[in-house]
């Protein structure tokens, strides 16, 4: 027996049926081209050209209104407003590597703009228009292709289709040098990297998602192929509609590289992070102004799966893997996948100054140095040609510190962050934030989807089988927005830092919904407390804090007993008398690895591996959050656990009432949703099963998305509920909720007929197929061993698996004799293969954290009351 025989078959379902492996033809030829990567930047880099508005003036404003300071200030129009260059791999690489297509028009047309809210969670630009509305500079969407104008656009839009756009951010005025800072020489030379690489472009009317004029553009083709300049309908309709052939119903022109679409589509952090301020939200989602958005708080409505899905069918396997995170979540593995069903939430980034810091952590990275000395090995040391001094050195230590300025102070933490869920963004604060671009496409060519596993490469011996380290100084010395970013990070810290982050507390927020209702109205703190009293008892919230220090302070109290006393002594809402806004001193959560099994909850992302030695972000992770013991009741195998995996940090407790529902992956409390008014847009999925796993006939209803005060306070209440009750939780699992068709093969075409060789020439897994087995599923170890099982089952048996070798055999045998069964093979040795070829089991999502269930109902209440003060 070949391993051909067993490659083309279970390698092409399997592996076709994963990761990556476009069900999209691609029609033409790839026009992209990699763009040169200077790398010193222009001395003197071209201005901008004025625009009639001036773009930056509400983040100026906000500034103001915030306190910000200068570096603060740079940070959070950088936030906002920097794609680092990730146009590229959107409209490109994404495509081309990924094999995944996004809708931009579907996302982001203009005539949609009162929907968009409720369809993707996008929080909508104020700034912009919808052309031919009183007021707006665009008189017709045609003027715009289909989108919305925003400020900068007279500028931008005259380069659609032609070169010569000098991009916004070439004008950024940056903030002062630090003098502490060895690169700038005490203070006195200026050598950052030219802020043009930042790719700010302008808005496309969503808080985080930017355009750019895209200088291949053909104009007289998008008229012909749409019928209209506004219109995107013949790029984004299934081929079929005119080739009535079946599979091109899973094909469009958003596939083919020879048609270019008017703009380049880049992100933001922000478009994550940007959400509306609990304590002053909007009147109307669609129809926000400035002064309702804060930058830091986290989205927690945002579809940004769905998002980046928007242009595959729903049959498809990407699809159906990656776009079935709840509103608020992602999996921030999707494409630089580990083949493990791992969505987390969008880090609310509350009190960031007080977010506990840890000493001792030993970490391998980059450091900046003045000089390289004798150091000829640019592996660990390397200096900028062209600069003077601008050097790095790797090294290994133990002893790094977090500076951030707090209100223009210089303060010094002592000590290096744990930040992701399980803490695996452990080497400092300032590369976790650059971590993020790269997570979003920036620098994807130069140093990022090399280092993807390719998921159809099913031999070993080949590049691209597994993994491979992302490398921080190749991709500096390569990438020169790695160097544009990188050179601010410190003002993107010190933001974090700001007082955009502060807490938002829910008596602030009713004192203000009150004051906007009525202006004389006042709202005290007894009144604040009298009102939590009326709705969950007599003397509930004092009655709550001793329950929170008797239960739940161990974990969720960043100053431990031995610092701050007694927990039954201790206000938990006290303010850091040193800190110069006096923010609250607890940061409600110590941000120390919790094993999973501990808390409970569903695992899977606890397992995430891309951070373990030889993955892709080997160098992001500390060498002490590698060393950390094996969980060993975690019940998957060794090989899955290790390499410091299998832990939880803990959530802050600030402002939780904003926050809901809860754990990292939003299962436990209500299912949220948007309810649309475009129904093609409705994204909600039933997840409620029972016993047995199968979706309930009759599901509860979602609660519409309601950023408002007490709209939130609602899903808190509710969600607590949950929280403290887990016999009444139900049980959520993820499950397809379509079809997926695979097709495989050669498929001649007659006609409009494909005939399938050899009768195989389509795989369809049912609607109801778990999510989990499809991310989890690690197909070329099975592919492997089935080839293994025949060949040579010495070899396995020598890798312990003598066990598993009559199973492989049977399989491979039915396989090669009957291959259009392969799906129902797979069915019958589901045991077998979760067991032994899952990177995890558990199916369940919003089990554990039963910490509280035990309390009485009148404690219950109480805590809950508490918490909300918090």
């Amino acid at each position: 027996m070949k391993r051909v025989l067993i490659a083309a078959i279970a390698a092409i379902v399997i592996v076709g049926a994963g990761f990556g492996l476009s069900q999209q033809r691609t029609v033409g030829v790839a026009q992209a081209q990699n763009a040169p990567a200077a790398l010193v930047a222009a001395a003197t880099p071209a201005s901008p050209e004025a625009s009639v508005v001036d773009q930056d003036a509400p983040y100026r404003e906000a500034c103001a209104r915030e306190g910000l300071s200068e570096s603060e200030c740079v940070g959070r129009l950088i936030w906002f407003k920097a794609t680092a260059g990730n146009d590229r791999f959107h409209t490109y690489t994404f495509q081309q590597r990924i094999g995944v297509l996004v809708d931009w028009f579907r996302v982001l047309r203009a005539d949609q703009r009162d929907d968009r809210f409720w369809a993707w969670g996008i929080i909508n630009d104020p700034a912009c228009c919808r052309p031919g509305e009183a007021d707006c500079p665009a008189k017709s969407l045609d003027e715009t292709y289909g989108f919305d104008w925003c400020p900068g656009d007279d500028v931008l839009l005259k380069y659609v289709g032609r070169s010569g756009y000098v991009d916004p951010a070439c004008g950024l005025k940056d903030a002062a040098l630090d003098a502490d800072d060895p690169h700038s020489q005490g203070g006195k030379l200026d050598q950052r990297h030219s802020a043009c690489d930042l790719k700010f472009g302008t808005s496309t009317g969503a808080l985080g998602i930017r355009k750019f004029p895209n200088p291949r553009f053909d104009a007289a083709r998008w008229q012909q192929l749409n019928g209209s300049m506004a219109d995107w309908s013949g790029y984004s309709r299934p081929l079929a509609v005119k080739t009535g052939i079946e599979s091109d119903q899973r094909v469009s022109r958003l596939a083919d590289a020879s048609i270019e679409p008017p703009f380049l589509i880049g992100t933001s952090c922000g478009s994550c992070h940007i959400a509306f301020d609990p304590l002053n939200p909007p009147a109307d989602p669609a129809k926000p102004k400035w002064e309702n958005i804060k930058g830091l708080v986290g989205n927690q409505y945002t579809r940004m799966s769905e998002l980046l899905g928007s242009g595959m069918p729903i049959s498809s396997l990407e699809y159906q893997m990656f776009a079935h995170a709840r509103p608020g979540v992602t999996d921030t593995s999707a494409i630089s996948h580990d083949q493990i069903n791992n969505p987390g939430t969008i880090n609310a980034l509350v009190n960031v100054a007080q977010r506990p810091v840890f000493q001792g952590e030993v970490v391998s990275k980059w450091r900046k140095t003045a000089s390289c000395g004798a150091e000829k090995d640019d592996d660990k040391c390397w200096c900028e040609p062209g600069r003077s001094g601008k050097c790095w050195l790797k090294s290994t230590r133990d002893d790094d510190t977090t500076p951030v300025n707090l209100g223009g102070r210089k303060v010094v933490l002592p000590g290096v962050h744990h930040i992701l869920k399980g803490g695996e963004d452990s080497i400092g604060a300032l590369e976790a934030i650059q971590r993020v671009y790269f997570n979003i496409g920036s620098c994807s060519e130069q140093c990022w989807v090399n280092h993807f596993a390719d998921m159809r490469q099913v031999d070993p011996a080949q590049r691209g089988f597994a993994q491979t380290p992302f490398n921080i100084g190749q991709c500096r010395r390569d990438c020169p927005e790695f160097r544009a970013i990188e050179d601010r990070l410190q003002n993107l810290l010190d933001f974090f830092a700001s007082a955009e982050s502060d807490q938002t507390d829910l008596e602030a927020a009713r004192a203000r919904a009150r004051k906007a209702a009525n202006p004389a109205a006042t709202y005290t703190r007894t009144d604040f407390i009298a009102d939590l009293e009326k709705e969950f008892g007599k003397g509930a919230v004092s009655r709550g804090q001793l329950v929170f220090a008797d239960n739940c302070a161990r974990c969720h109290s960043s100053i431990p007993e031995s610092v701050g006393g007694p927990f039954r002594n201790r206000d938990f809402a006290a303010a850091n008398e040193e800190h110069p806004r006096k923010v609250r001193a607890d940061f409600l959560g110590n941000d120390r690895p919790t094993a999973v099994t501990e808390v409970g909850t569903f695992r899977c992302r606890a397992l995430h591996s891309n951070h373990k030695a030889g993955h892709l972000y080997m160098e992001y992770g500390s060498e002490t959050l590698r060393r950390q013991p094996l969980v060993a009741d975690i019940p998957e195998r060794d090989e899955l656990k290790d390499g410091g995996r299998g832990f939880y940090r803990n959530i802050s407790l600030v402002n939780v009432w904003a926050s809901a529902p809860f754990m990292h992956n939003n299962a436990i409390g209500p299912e949220i949703c948007g309810k649309p008014a475009n129904k093609a847009n409705d994204f909600h999925r039933a997840r409620y099963v029972d016993a047995g796993g199968k979706l309930l006939p009759e599901q509860p209803d979602c609660l519409r998305y309601d950023p408002s005060v007490e709209g939130r306070f609602t899903l808190y209440r509710r969600s607590m509920h949950d929280l403290l009750n887990p016999q009444e939780r139900g049980r959520k699992r993820t499950l397809t909720n379509a079809d997926l068709l695979i097709d495989v093969g050669v498929r001649p075409l007659d006609g409009t007929i494909e005939k399938p060789l050899l009768g195989f020439g389509q795989v369809q897994i049912p609607a109801g197929t778990s999510a989990g087995f499809l991310n989890g599923l690690t197909h070329k170890q099975l592919v492997g061993d089935l080839f293994l099982a025949k060949r040579d089952p010495a070899k396995l048996e020598a890798a312990g698996k003598k066990q598993l070798v009559p199973t492989l055999q049977a399989m491979a045998d039915d396989i090669v004799k009957n291959p259009a069964r392969f799906v129902d093979i797979l069915r019958e040795q589901r045991d077998f293969i979760s067991a032994n070829y899952q990177t995890c089991t558990q199916e369940i999502e919003n089990e554990g954290h039963r910490f509280g269930e035990d309390l009485s109902p009148a404690d219950k209440m109480a805590l809950t009351a508490f918490l909300a003060t918090l």
